[in-house]
């Protein structure tokens, strides 16, 4: 038997990358990338067009089969991708996890995965190598009155979306939240029914990519844009709230 000291711990670092455009990433998740024993995807097929930008050659696994966990669930069920990736820390590899685009953890499988790997594996070492988030993105740019705000990721689809939407309207705190172009304009006509001309809306469409656009106004003026405009009716969406 080994003894503790000899015992090879593998390592779990949260790479962020680019939302869009591929040119920002930062230097050391590339070398983070390259350095990996393995590299633990969303979609491996999206991240392996940015490998191939980057000429990245790292082994590339799928942990999107994993089951979902609740943050605070003591004993969650586990997929078979899931399971991989434990397994590969157990054997002291060096995993690195990206989403699809921007920071894992924030609206994807890796908030997840995280926590399974801290009930799990609590002496493994997890690392943030920080970079693209569309929520940042979208903050920087707003102008918008949000010293502190709620981060809703993207909103049910059905069950639970009209109560969040009562709280966004009701709340004091700016809120955020992701949305699908399939979706985009129900959600702009409920804000624009319930919220008051003072309160504006900022919505952020294909940050970072060739056709990035800002439209910032009362949700009437924001709805009134994208029912004459119905070609930008598609894209990636961040929607900002101001508070009450």
């Amino acid at each position: 038997m080994k003894s503790e000291s000899l015992v090879t711990r593998g390592k779990l670092s949260m790479v962020a990358t680019p939302i869009g455009n591929l040119e920002d990433i930062t230097l050391r998740a590339l070398r983070t990338l390259k350095e990996a024993d393995v590299i633990a995807c969303e979609d491996t097929r999206v991240t392996k067009k940015l490998l191939a930008h980057y000429d990245i050659h790292t082994p590339t696994t799928s942990y999107q089969t994993g089951a979902k966990a609740r943050p605070n669930d003591r004993s969650p069920s586990v997929g078979r991708g899931f399971e991989k990736i434990i397994s590969l820390l157990e054997e002291g590899k060096n995993v690195a996890l990206v989403s699809d685009a921007g920071t894992p953890g924030v609206s994807d499988p890796g908030l997840e995965l995280v926590s399974i790997v801290r009930e799990r594996l609590p002496d493994i070492k997890i690392e943030a190598i920080p970079g693209a988030s569309a929520l940042a993105a979208a903050i920087s740019i707003a102008g918008l009155r949000a010293p502190s705000f709620i981060f809703y990721g993207f909103l049910p689809q059905k069950k639970g979306r009209e109560t969040m939407f009562k709280e966004i309207v009701a709340s004091e705190r700016a809120s955020i939240f992701y949305e699908s172009p399939h979706r985009i304009m129900k959600a702009l006509e409920v804000l624009a029914a319930h919220l008051p001309a003072s309160r504006r809306v900022g919505v952020f469409r294909e940050l970072t990519k060739m056709f990035e656009e800002s439209v910032v106004g009362s949700a009437e003026q924001v709805l009134a844009y994208f029912v004459a405009n119905e070609g930008k009716q598609r894209g990636e969406f961040v929607v900002i709230v101001e508070g009450e």
